[in-house]
Parts: structure tokens; C-alpha cells; sequence
């Protein structure tokens, strides 16, 4: 008789993307409509100028069950906001050293630049992004329930 436990599930890691209107917005959109496959881990969450991203948002998805977040804007030089993307560097970097100091892989956060036109550099970035964080493992954050739900209630 045939062993019926079910086989262990692969790993998938659920991955937050913050992306730029004007431009990797507009890339992933390009990408769907140009039918370009990518894997399916990524949510999309459209804002105005990737300078606009909180350092917050990006704390409340890992704390809400990201296992990596992907902040996605103009070229250096192309925001629609003139230094967005600086100020949204700025911020990654300062991120990056926050989560390094809690215990979080650098590799969970990534920013990338990339143009309205740039389909197949969205593909790339995505498959990238959930094959480095599948290989890294679920992010196992502590956050107690009842911490969290009164921090946002403040």
C-alpha cells in the first residue's frame, strides 16, 4: 500500500511591492499585458512616488506577514517628483541598517529602479527577489497580537 502522507510543501514567500506610478507601476502592467510569467508571490501596492513609501509601511508588512518587500521607482534623474527616488534611497538605506539591527536579512529588502518600459527587468527583479528570500526561509517574526493591534490603534 502507498505511503499516503502528503508530500512537505514547498516553501512560497509572500513579497510586498511598493511600486511607482509613473513607472515600475506601468512596467508590471506592461509585463501583464505583454503576458511576460513571473512567479505569483508578489503584491502590488501602487504608489504616487516610490519617496512617498513610509519607513513604516515597510516595518507593518513584515510585521503583517511579509517575508520580503520590494520598493520599486524611477531612474535617478526620471522621478515625476524630481528627487523622490533620492529621498526614497535615503530611506532605504536607513531601512536596511534598521532591519540589520533586529535580525532581519538584508536581503528582504530590496529597491530597485525601473523604467515604465522596462517589462522584462520586473520579471527579472521579481524572480530574483522570491528565489533569494524562498532560499532564506519564512521570516519568523515575534509580534505579539495584542502589541501590534494597540500600536495601530494609537
Amino acid at each position: 500500500m502507498p505511503d499516503a502522507t502528503p508530500a512537505p510543501r514547498k516553501f512560497e514567500p509572500r513579497i510586498v511591492a511598493f511600486f511607482c506610478n509613473w513607472c515600475t507601476y506601468l512596467a508590471a502592467d506592461l509585463a501583464g499585458t505583454s503576458r511576460l510569467k513571473y512567479a505569483p508571490n508578489t503584491r502590488v501596492i501602487r504608489v504616487m512616488c516610490s519617496g512617498r513609501v513610509d519607513p513604516q509601511f515597510v516595518l507593518e508588512a513584515f510585521a503583517r506577514g511579509a517575508d520580503g518587500v520590494l520598493i520599486g521607482g524611477c531612474h535617478p534623474g526620471d522621478c515625476h517628483y524630481q528627487v523622490g527616488n533620492y529621498k526614497a534611497l535615503r530611506r532605504f538605506r536607513l531601512l536596511r541598517r534598521l532591519l540589520r539591527e533586529m535580525g532581519i536579512e538584508e536581503e528582504r529588502l530590496r529597491l530597485e529602479w525601473i523604467s515604465a518600459s522596462e517589462a522584462d527587468k520586473v520579471k527579472a527583479v521579481v524572480n530574483d527577489m522570491v528565489e533569494k528570500v524562498r532560499a532564506l526561509g519564512p521570516l519568523r517574526l515575534k509580534v505579539p497580537e495584542e502589541v501590534f493591534a494597540e500600536e495601530v490603534a494609537a
